[in-house]
């Protein structure tokens, strides 16, 4: 729901990642029958989704992507869009590629999940969720911008635009 609200926003050009890349129907399929991505899935989608912002910034334009980057090692792909940035260098300040953490429960997370899938709007079940959750690594040295995602979601959408406008203000070009 986050990203119907983003795309109607002026400030980036936004696309959400699994309507993206077309190796992602294999991805999707199999998530849509409970089946836990593996880094064999996961890392062609994230490349191709790295050269999809590189193409955006190396234009000089900026870009809000949604997906998941649940470990530091898929952050570090997507963030090899700036082509200034280096893998590994822990050089986090001074890329233009920003990760946001919409935090909430599992409870939260699993209902809206739930909700989604029944609208037909995602092809996870919650039956992953720990799976995902179990995934997930946030180091406060990537400056990982969390945004409480219980709040409403025209909230979350201002509260993340504003902090990308301030982070985005202070990257050395």
């Amino acid at each position: 729901r986050i990203h119907h609200l983003t795309t109607n926003q002026p400030t980036f050009p936004f696309f959400v990642s699994e309507l993206l890349c077309s190796s992602l129907s294999l991805t999707t399929a199999k998530m849509s029958k409970g089946i836990p991505l593996t880094d064999g899935d996961r890392i062609p989608w994230l490349e191709a989704l790295r050269d999809a912002v590189r193409e955006r910034l190396d234009h000089g334009e900026d870009v809000a992507v949604s997906c998941s980057a649940l470990q530091q090692k898929y952050r570090e792909i997507l963030r090899e869009g700036d082509c200034s940035f280096r893998s590994g260098s822990g050089s986090y300040s001074s890329c233009r590629v920003k990760f946001v953490c919409l935090e909430a429960s599992a409870e939260v997370i699993a209902d809206r999940i739930r909700r989604r899938s029944m609208e037909g709007e995602h092809f996870m079940p919650a039956s992953l969720l720990q799976s995902q959750l179990d995934l997930l690594q946030i180091d406060e040295a990537e400056g990982i911008t969390v945004v409480d995602a219980t709040v409403r979601p025209n909230a979350i959408v201002h509260d993340t635009i504003a902090r990308f406008r301030e982070q985005l203000a202070s990257t050395v070009c």
